[in-house]
């Protein structure tokens, strides 16, 4: 079976102006974004600062993101509350707004409890009552919660549970993961700095924050790598990986959203406790810009 989702998505960031999620910039952002050759937006994911926002405010950004993604390009919600109603009645609200999947991270503030048989009956129960394609997310750096290769190749026997986006960037675990589960399930990489490696080992796709500052890039190695000019690819990862690496690291989503103005696109800053990033990292972000020919 082919698979609904594959390609490059932008884990989106969410835009504030005086502490406010604005609509219109996240609007104008996308609208630049469809120009590009990304397949499609992660709203309400860990980059788009989704544990800072009230389910009114991500209401409104999931509407305003089908309203205005290109046709043809798939919107992906993270959709993760700290129970299983909560979950599940976000999830359904996010359905009935022309969402494509909901990227379900697990329930993390009680992590000592959550030992294989809850994660299980969590992601089960999700998956029996949602009204979307359901796609775990593991990013344990985040969670604190690190989901096992078992507990994924048995969820993905669920007909609802249709794809993983595995943010540690541990190729091993794919490994362990994709010759186990079924032909038609969906595994993204989460890292920038990796993702070409886990296309050759079998992934879909990439869902990625730093396709925000260089979708173009991003576009070009999964383009490169689908023609089979694997040396062209391996060569603009490897120009990637320091930009990457400093986003990632270093700069976190302050310096994610400095890069998107750098770029034209509205970054502005990240909501409170989040703190602006300082000149040095800003002069670096531009270096690492100029070096890959993107400002």
């Amino acid at each position: 079976m082919s698979k609904r989702f594959e390609g490059i998505f932008a884990a989106l960031t969410t835009p504030f102006v005086h502490e406010e999620a604005s609509v219109p910039k996240f609007k104008e952002n996308i609208a630049k974004f469809n120009e590009t050759g990304l397949a499609g937006y992660l709203i309400l994911g860990s980059t788009g600062e989704s544990v800072s926002l009230s389910d009114v405010e991500s209401e409104a950004l999931v509407r305003a993101a089908r309203e205005s993604a290109a046709p043809g390009k798939k919107v992906i919600a993270g959709t993760a509350r700290e129970s299983t109603k909560l979950t599940l009645e976000f999830t359904n609200r996010a359905a009935g707004l022309g969402v494509d999947a909901a990227l379900v991270r697990p329930p993390s503030y009680y992590k000592a409890k959550m030992n294989v048989d809850a994660l299980r009956a969590y992601y089960l129960a999700v998956a029996d009552g949602a009204k979307l394609p359901v796609i775990i997310y593991n990013i344990p750096q985040n969670t604190g919660i690190f989901l096992e290769s078992q507990l994924i190749v048995e969820l993905a026997r669920h007909p609802n549970v249709i794809g993983l986006k595995e943010s540690t960037g541990n190729l091993a675990f794919l490994g362990e993961v994709i010759r186990l589960v079924p032909p038609d399930f969906h595994y993204f990489l989460g890292s920038g700095s990796v993702f070409l490696p886990a296309l050759e080992l079998g992934a879909c796709g990439a869902i990625l924050a730093v396709a925000n500052a260089a979708p173009e890039i991003c576009v070009k190695i999964y383009k490169l790598f689908r023609e089979g000019r694997l040396e062209e690819a391996r060569s603009l990862q490897l120009d990637l990986l320091p930009f990457n690496k400093t986003i990632m690291e270093e700069a976190g989503i302050p310096g994610l959203k400095h890069a998107l103005d750098l770029r034209g696109y509205y970054g502005g800053p990240a909501r409170l406790p989040l703190l602006p990033v300082d000149e040095q990292t800003r002069s670096d972000l531009a270096a690492h810009m100029k070096r890959l020919g993107i400002l």
